[in-house]
């Protein structure tokens, strides 16, 4: 018999990123619910990934900065695997002007689109850590 195409799987649990000692309190912060970008106190950019130097002025002077958590989807891919739960690539682009690979949960993933507002939720990959995801806002 056919396996019923209509019943839901249960969400897809993301594999664990592998943090070195540069991002571990972003990791750190999404445990606690914050979302954090980097800012350059030279040029005043935002920028994410995280990274030791400001790719705009490549100053060393960055800092964590939390983020609105806020933003739109710039683009997005819905995959459907057979026999697996459905899941939703995106790049959300913040309202702080960064744009950053994610995932899009909790909703209908045919009513997707560009340009939709959304906001940060914070999921459990497998092994437990917490990572950032957007759902409609």
């Amino acid at each position: 018999m056919a396996a019923d195409s209509t019943q839901p799987h249960p969400p897809r649990q993301p594999r664990d990123p592998a943090p070195g000692p540069a991002d571990q309190h972003y990791f750190d912060a999404c445990a606690e619910g914050v979302l954090l970008v980097k800012r350059c106190m030279a040029c005043t950019a935002y920028h994410h990934y995280p990274r030791a130097l400001c790719p705009f002025c490549l100053s060393d002077d960055v800092r964590w900065t939390n983020a609105a958590g806020s933003g739109e989807i710039h683009t997005f891919s819905v995959t459907r695997p057979a026999g697996g739960a459905a899941y939703c690539i995106a790049y959300v682009r913040l309202d702080e002007g960064v744009t950053m690979m994610t995932n899009i949960v909790d909703c209908d993933f045919n009513a997707v689109f560009i340009g939709q507002r959304v906001r940060v939720v914070f999921r459990k990959t497998q092994g437990g850590m917490s990572v950032p995801m957007f759902t409609p806002a």
